[in-house]
C-alpha cells in the first residue's frame, strides 16, 4: 500500500512559529487599536445554516459558498433523488430540469455552509441576542472565512478577516472613525495606503441617469471587476446582462472621470445627478464624510472613486477599499455601509457600517516590505544551559522569576550535550545563553553568552532582569 504525500488543499497555508510571530503583530495591532475605539470582540460558528448564507452575497457569491455535507446516511435517505439524478444525466435532459434535480439533492444533504465573511453571521448574531445587546453596538471579530475561489496570488480560499462594525447608528461620524481605524492601523504596520471611497446611493443614482434604474446589481457587480479584467470585459459583461449600447457608453464616461480632486468630483455629480434624488444624497453624504476627515489628523490620502462598487449586494451607502501604494496587491481592508442587513433576520430598521482588514493580504504586503518590528516577531529571549539535575533545580526559580517579569525564558529540557543546546539556541535565534554550573551557583551569579557576538559576562539574575527588559 502506498503511503500519500502529505499536503494541504489548494488555497490553503501552513503558518509556522517565525510566521506566526509575524500575524500574531497585525492580529494585536489592529485588537490594540480596535478596542482603543471603544469596540469589543465577539466570536461566531465556522458554520452557518446555508439559509443565513444564501441570497446574501449575490449569485456571485453563492457560487463561491463552500457548503457541508451533512453527516448520516443521507443517501439512503433521499435514494429516490439520486436514481432520478442518475437517469437524467443519462438521458441529456433540459438544463432546467437538471437544476431542479439537482439542487434537491443539494438541500437535502447540505444543510449548513462555511462561513463566507464576517458581516452576515454578526447581522444574524445581533437579531438573536437583541435583547442583551447596547446599541449603538460596536464589535470587532478576527476569524477565518473560507472561499471557493480559484486560488491566485493574494487570493486564498481560507483567510483571515479582522472585522469592525458598527450597528444601530446612522451617524457619518462612524465612516469617519473606521477611516481614522484605517489610518492608525497602517501608520503603526509603516504600510503606505490610499483610501477609495464611493457612496453606492451615487452608483444608483448613476443607473437612474442612464436609464438602468433595474440593473443596478448588474452594473455593481460588472464594474466591481474592472480593476482585474479592463474596461473592455466589463464592458462585454454589462451587454451579456441586457444594458444598452448607449447606457454602457454614458456609463464610462461617469465612473471613468479621474483628472479631478474629491470636490470636483463631487461637483461633477451634483450636475449629473441632479434629477435624482437618492444619486443626491449620496454626494452629500460623501460631502459631509470628507468635511469630518478634514478635522481629524488624518495621514492617509482618501480618494473618491466612482468605480468602486462592492459587488456584495448588502452595501447601501458609503464604501470604502484600501490599497498598499508599494506593493502590487489587490485591495486589503474593504467595507461600507448597510442599511437592512438584519432586516433579512427579521430585524428591520438596524443601519450598520464596518469594514475588514485582510489580514492574509496584509501578512503578505508586509512580508514583501519586510516592515515588522524586531520586537514584533521575538520568541525566546534567553535560554538557560541544562548541566543536570543539581542546576536544573536551581534555574528553575530563576526561570519562573525571569518569566514573572515578563521575559521570555526557557530552561532546556534535559542535560544532553552542550553542543546540542547551543544549536538549539542558534536554530530558534535565541539572543542569550545562560549558563549556571557549580561556580554560578556558589557565587549568585548567571554567566550570561551573547549569542550574536559571543562576548560572555557575569551578572546577577536582577542584572539579567533588567538587561533584558532593557
Amino acid at each position: 500500500m502506498s503511503i500519500a504525500k502529505p499536503s494541504v488543499p489548494r488555497g490553503t497555508r501552513d503558518f509556522s512559529p517565525e510566521k506566526m510571530k509575524k500575524r500574531n503583530f497585525i492580529f494585536d495591532t489592529l485588537r490594540e487599536i480596535f478596542k482603543k475605539y471603544g469596540y469589543e470582540q465577539i466570536e461566531t460558528p465556522a458554520m452557518e445554516n446555508l439559509s443565513t448564507l444564501l441570497g446574501k452575497y449575490g449569485e456571485e457569491g453563492d457560487k463561491l459558498l463552500f457548503r457541508i455535507v451533512n453527516s448520516g446516511n443521507f443517501v439512503n435517505e433521499d435514494l429516490d433523488a439520486f436514481v432520478n439524478l442518475s437517469k437524467l444525466l443519462s438521458k441529456s435532459p433540459e438544463e432546467d430540469e437538471l437544476n431542479t434535480a439537482s439542487n434537491r439533492i443539494v438541500n437535502t444533504i447540505c444543510e449548513k455552509g462555511l462561513r463566507y465573511d464576517l458581516t452576515v453571521p454578526f447581522a444574524r448574531y445581533v437579531v438573536q441576542n437583541r435583547n442583551e445587546i447596547t446599541f449603538p453596538f460596536k464589535r470587532f471579530q478576527i476569524q477565518p472565512v473560507w472561499r471557493a475561489d480559484r486560488p491566485a496570488k493574494g487570493r486564498y480560499r481560507e483567510f483571515y478577516q479582522c472585522d469592525v462594525d458598527v450597528v444601530g447608528s446612522d451617524s457619518l461620524l462612524n465612516e469617519a472613525e473606521l477611516i481614522q481605524i484605517i489610518d492608525e492601523a497602517f501608520g503603526k504596520m509603516q504600510v503606505n495606503t490610499v483610501v477609495k471611497v464611493n457612496n453606492r446611493k451615487i452608483l444608483t443614482g448613476i443607473a437612474d441617469y442612464i436609464g438602468e434604474p433595474e440593473r443596478i446589481v448588474d452594473i455593481t457587480i460588472a464594474i466591481d471587476k474592472l480593476e482585474k479584467v479592463g474596461w473592455e470585459r466589463v464592458q462585454e459583461e454589462l451587454f451579456e446582462r441586457g444594458l444598452a449600447e448607449e447606457a454602457v457608453k454614458e456609463l464610462k464616461s461617469i465612473v471613468q472621470v479621474v483628472e479631478m480632486n474629491n470636490i470636483e468630483k463631487l461637483d461633477f455629480l451634483e450636475k449629473v445627478l441632479f434629477a435624482s434624488e437618492v444619486g443626491l444624497a449620496g454626494v452629500k453624504e460623501l460631502r459631509t464624510l470628507l468635511g469630518y476627515l478634514e478635522l481629524l489628523n488624518v495621514k492617509t490620502a482618501v480618494e473618491i472613486d466612482l468605480t468602486l462598487a462592492r459587488g456584495l449586494n448588502y452595501y447601501t451607502g458609503a464604501i470604502f477599499e484600501v490599497k498598499a501604494l508599494d506593493v502590487e496587491m489587490g485591495s486589503i481592508c474593504g467595507g461600507g455601509r448597510y442599511d437592512n442587513l438584519t432586516g433579512i433576520f427579521g430585524m428591520p430598521g438596524v443601519s450598520g457600517v464596518g469594514i475588514s482588514f485582510g489580514a492574509d493580504r496584509i501578512f503578505d504586503v508586509l512580508n514583501q516590505l519586510d516592515k515588522y518590528p524586531q520586537d514584533s516577531t521575538q520568541g525566546t529571549q534567553v535560554l538557560f544551559i541544562n548541566f543536570g539535575e543539581n542546576e536544573e533545580k536551581y534555574c528553575l526559580p530563576l526561570v519562573s522569576k525571569i518569566r514573572a517579569a515578563g521575559i521570555n525564558a526557557e530552561l532546556f529540557p534535559g542535560s544532553v550535550k552542550m553542543k546540542k543546546q547551543m544549536a538549539y539556541a542558534d536554530a530558534k535565534k535565541i539572543p542569550y545563553v545562560a549558563l549556571v554550573g557549580d561556580n554560578e551557583m556558589q557565587q549568585n551569579v548567571i554567566s550570561l553568552k551573547n549569542m550574536q557576538s559571543g562576548e560572555q559576562t557575569t551578572i546577577t539574575l536582577e542584572e539579567l532582569i533588567s538587561k533584558l527588559k532593557g
